[in-house]
């Protein structure tokens, strides 16, 4: 397949690398996602109905997906039905001429289908096909379906999130949906690596459960010396002190972090009480563990004496490790963010578009937003026409 035409302007470090998209809602598209802003040249394979991503979130009047818009910039979209031999036979031939295939079914379907690994790698030996699935390609739980919570919660890591006395919390982001896709697309790097070296390509697979186990580190080495789960605590922490949040008297909230006996003692300082340092009930990080309501309720009462603006400067003076609790409002407002961050691009029926750039910056193959996130189906005579070019030139 060819590289498409309009990718001037091109200088990511995967230009001329052609992906063969076949995923759906979150963790597969957040890898393909990734690998586009890199440069290469994303297929994204989609139902008749669409991408499920495409049903979730209109928030628009335009009728447009917020999760689909977030997670679907710098691809081509082309309907395929799956279910229709001429569908498969297309994904075939698609699959001959790229050099990545991504998938997020369920294990054993694109088996089933005639389009798995073992398959596709025959018209294709330099292929690299990246699996991103709930529990893995084998195993009791193989066929289990899965999303984000349900990962959470069996990682553990919903066990960490939370206080005793509201239980077990999922965590306000997906980061069972997060975690991943970047593993997925390192994976695929790597391998892209090796099939430089060797002109063989190779299966990469990602476990969802794997990982989010993975990223407990290093909360995982407290369970293997101890045996035990760590507390859930809301915003402290089970092994250091101070660490929480703290009201200010105009009813903001400041997350303060002293892990080291410098921090501690500039907090001390900023709070106008430094004689806490020498009390012996905080001399050291085990005695402040050990009295941590007495020390919460010390940095609570200075705290709720002034407001978020007068501790900002005071905090910051002193070198205290902290932050305003901040909403969405101050996040993007704040011109760090937002000019290092958002980038607003025009999209065929929402308009401008604000994105997030991916936060990887390269000095001489920089990462970009070429495209806007696809209508359904607008590149399939496009992409379909060059899959027929390349199909004539492998024939000739």
């Amino acid at each position: 397949m060819n590289e498409p035409s309009n990718s001037g302007g091109n200088a990511g470090v995967l230009r001329g690398v052609r992906v063969l998209d076949l995923t759906q809602m979150v963790a597969g598209p957040l890898c393909t996602l990734l690998l586009g802003d890199m440069g290469a040249d994303i297929v994204k394979v989609e139902p008749p109905e669409g991408d499920s991503a495409r049903h979730i979130g209109r928030n628009r009047p335009c009728g447009e997906s917020d999760y689909f818009l977030s997670m679907n910039r710098n691809k081509r979209s082309i309907v395929l039905d799956l279910k229709t031999a001429e569908g498969v036979a297309t994904i075939r031939a698609l699959a001959a001429g790229v050099d990545v295939v991504v998938e997020n079914f369920r294990p054993g379907t694109m088996e089933k289908l005639g389009i798995g690994y073992d398959a596709l790698k025959e018209s294709n030996p330099g292929l690299i096909y990246c699996s991103l699935s709930g529990f893995g390609g084998s195993g009791p739980y193989r066929d289990r379906p899965a999303l984000d919570p349900v990962i959470q919660a069996m990682s553990g890591l919903m066990q960490l999130n939370g206080t005793p006395e509201s239980g077990p919390l999922k965590s306000g982001v997906l980061l069972s949906d997060f975690v991943p896709p970047l593993f997925g697309t390192i994976g695929i790097l790597a391998a892209l690596r090796e099939r430089d070296a060797s002109g063989i390509g190779q299966r990469v697979e990602i476990s969802m459960l794997d990982a989010t186990v993975f990223s407990l580190v290093p909360r995982e080495q407290y369970y293997f010396s101890t045996g035990k789960t760590p507390e859930r605590l809301g915003n402290a922490h089970y092994q250091m002190a101070p660490w929480n949040t703290y009201a200010t008297s105009d009813g903001k909230y400041l997350m303060i972090v002293a892990h080291t006996e410098k921090f501690w003692g500039n907090l001390a300082r900023a709070i106008g009480q430094p004689e806490l340092v020498a009390d012996e009930r905080f001399a050291t990080n085990a005695a402040r563990m050990r009295n941590r309501p007495a020390l919460d309720a010390a940095i609570s009462q200075a705290l709720a004496q002034d407001t978020l603006e007068s501790w900002t400067r005071r905090l910051t003076a002193a070198e205290v490790l902290f932050s305003e609790v901040r909403d969405f409002d101050a996040v993007f407002s704040d011109p760090v963010v937002r000019d290092s961050l958002v980038e607003t691009v025009k999209h065929p029926t929402v308009g401008d578009l604000p994105l997030l750039r991916t936060p990887v910056r390269m000095g001489a193959n920089p990462m970009s937003i070429r495209r806007p996130p696809p209508l359904l189906g607008e590149h399939t005579r496009e992409i379909l026409a060059e899959c027929a070019a390349q199909s004539t030139e492998t024939a000739e």
